[in-house]
């Protein structure tokens, strides 16, 4: 199958048949995607990864955002229905980032997400200290100068606060030694990376 550089078209697709159908739906998406979207990296992106879902009121963006689990039916049939047409993964729009909901987000994440419209599709982006802080969560997940969390960690360029306020987070959901060591040197390598 082929990979698409973004899955832009494939979320338009999934808007422009929500709105033929007359419904509506809004997701907010992390990862390569979410990064594309913003034009902070351009990078070949396998998935959509979907971190939550808002409450739909009419014509305006979400206010209120829920936990992806579960989806309406009518959303997953177009999920699918646009992997059969764009020639793409199954998978290609999931779920597991909302996982996060069982620890939590980061505070405040509700109100730093930016919403763009998508035909009937609205697409939640969270703000930068929101990427900042599941991109270092992920990159201390995933060690490496290799890693595409380490790489969009650099792209988005932040700085000793942002990441200070990212760590602290961090340790709210895994207080271990030795996972705030892991992630001390992932800071340590993304500010070395910077400058």
């Amino acid at each position: 199958m082929d990979t698409p550089t973004n899955l832009e078209a494939p979320l338009r697709a999934i808007g422009d048949l929500l709105d033929r159908r007359g419904h509506a739906a809004a997701i907010v998406i992390v990862g390569g995607t979410a990064l594309n979207l913003l034009g902070i990296v351009s990078r070949t992106t396998r998935d959509v990864d979907v971190i939550a879902v808002g409450n739909l009121t009419e014509g305006i963006p979400p206010s209120t955002l829920l936990p992806p689990d579960p989806l309406p039916e009518y959303l997953l049939e177009l999920i699918a229905r646009v992997a059969r047409d764009f020639g793409i993964s199954d998978d290609w729009m999931n779920f597991v980032a909302g996982g996060q909901w069982q620890t939590g987000l980061p505070p405040g994440f509700e109100e730093r997400v930016s919403w763009q419209r998508m035909g009937a599709l609205w697409i939640g982006l969270p703000g930068r200290i929101d990427l900042i802080s599941l991109k270092l969560y992920a990159a201390a997940d995933d060690i490496g100068p290799s890693s595409r969390h380490f790489t969009d960690l650099i792209a988005l360029d932040p700085t000793s606060d942002e990441l200070v306020a990212a760590a602290d987070w961090i340790g709210t959901q895994d207080p271990s030694p030795d996972f705030s060591k892991v992630v001390a040197e992932v800071v340590h390598h993304v500010l070395e990376a910077s400058h």
